[in-house]
Order: C-alpha cells, then structure tokens, then sequence
C-alpha cells in the first residue's frame, strides 16, 4: 500500500464516520460533507426513500424524530479505488431509541438493523464525496 492509497483509505473512513454522526445526532448540513449534491441515495431496501440529498435530509429529520435515541456502527470495511473513484462497502448495525433516558429494553418503539451500505466515491476538490449510497438489509427486528 502506497501513501495515497493509506491516505485515500483514512478519509473515506472518516466520510463514513461523518454519515453515521450526522444520522444519530440529527445534523442534517454534515451530510453535505458526504455527499455530492447530485448524490443518489437508496434505503428502499428497509422501506424507507430515494432521491437526492436534500429530499433524504428532509426525510430523515422527519422520520428518525421519532426515535432520538439513535447509535449506527460501522465495520468489516471494504474499499476499492480506482484514480479518482472507489467503491466501499461496510457493514452496519444500528438501533433506533425512542428515548434517549434509560428505559427497559422491552419498552415499545426499539428498531435494531443490520446490513451493508454500498457507496460509489468520487473525489472531489473537497476530498472524497458519496456520489451514490445504496443500503442492503440484512435483518430488522421491532419491540
């Protein structure tokens, strides 16, 4: 591995670290620090929209206010680059809250999910950006 590909590598892993915050804390603008703006983003797969970044900022804040309590983990990271584009996989795991207080893990409203998510990079003059994100579930269970 050259310094370019170590390099590449830690800032893709730092745009998926940012798209994980941005989703469990609610701030909406840091998803423009990962996606391009004409980005195509599919989380059909779990029922949920597809469209551009700011159709999907609009509904994530109206869908997720449901459950403040929000964690993704992000893992098992694959990366392929190629010049000025790459493909990453990485799992995930992430479980929706209803409250951010302690409550019993049986209380009703707790989603937990895994699967993958499948991004197509390009890079930019601002550093790597997701020009496209597609989510594959795995599993889903509701309480």
């Amino acid at each position: 591995m050259d310094v370019q590909e170590i390099a590449d590598r830690l800032e893709i892993g730092e745009l998926l670290a940012r798209y994980v915050r941005a989703v469990d804390s609610g701030e909406w603008a840091l998803l423009d620090s990962v996606f391009t703006a004409d980005a195509i983003i599919d989380f059909s797969a779990s029922g949920g929209a597809k469209g551009d970044p700011e159709a999907i900022k609009r509904w994530l804040a109206e869908v997720l206010a449901a459950w403040p309590g929000r964690q993704h983990l992000i893992g098992a990271v694959t990366t392929s680059v190629d010049g000025d584009e790459a493909h990453v996989s990485a799992s995930f795991a992430d479980t929706l809250a209803p409250s951010r207080s302690t409550i019993a893990a049986t209380e009703p409203g707790f989603i937990r999910g895994g699967g993958w998510y499948h991004h197509r990079l390009i890079r930019t003059p601002d550093g790597w950006r997701s020009r496209e994100l597609t989510q594959e579930q795995s599993w889903r269970t509701i309480a």
